[in-house]
């Protein structure tokens, strides 16, 4: 996969970036701590893509994760992707958790039963924490068994997941608002 180019952008939980190929969009980075951690980490994760403008279609993409990340609706899950450096298993499981609609959510399990290895859910757990393209493959929407947050591989970890169920209404974190008006 020859990654062509990217882009940062604002969101409501910080600065994110968006790595794309001809094929699609190739990553997507969750926030760092600064808005320069977030362009190192593309760097070192897309060595080959250039800090450009981004095309009309990754321009449709960011502004579609835009809507979403504001708590109105929007579904992701035609944006075009590049997942050809993932291996086939994590392609499956990153196909499966996008069918999760905003303000839902799925056990890592239940992923295991729809890809008929109904024992593998640390395996999609693996997959999920690998998931170079998190919001349009919504691996926060994935809890364990126990409807617990489980990991986040993402600045703020669970706090960051959370946050973004709360954004889309999710019902699932049940303890109220992480971020309460006071």
């Amino acid at each position: 996969m020859i990654t062509q180019g990217f882009a940062l952008f604002e969101t409501p939980i910080g600065t994110c970036g968006i790595a794309w190929s001809a094929r699609g969009i190739a990553g997507l980075q969750l926030p760092q701590a600064t808005a320069d951690a977030t362009r190192a980490r593309l760097r070192r994760r897309w060595p080959d893509a250039v800090e450009s403008e981004p095309p009309a279609g990754v321009g449709r993409a960011i502004s579609r994760v835009l809507v979403l990340l504001k708590g109105e609706a929007a579904d992701l899950a035609d944006i075009p992707l590049d997942l050809e450096a993932a291996p086939e298993f994590h392609r499956k499981v990153y196909e499966v958790a996008r069918t999760i609609p905003p303000g839902r959510t799925m056990t890592y399990g239940e992923i295991a039963k729809r890809l008929g290895v109904p024992h593998e859910s640390r395996e999609v757990g693996q997959a999920l924490g690998r998931n170079p393209v998190a919001i349009i493959v919504p691996c926060h929407r994935v809890l364990g068994a126990d409807g617990k947050m489980g990991g986040f591989s993402a600045n703020g970890g669970v706090s960051t997941k959370r946050r973004m169920l709360e954004i889309e209404g999710a019902p699932e974190v049940g303890a109220g608002p992480l971020f309460a008006p006071r």
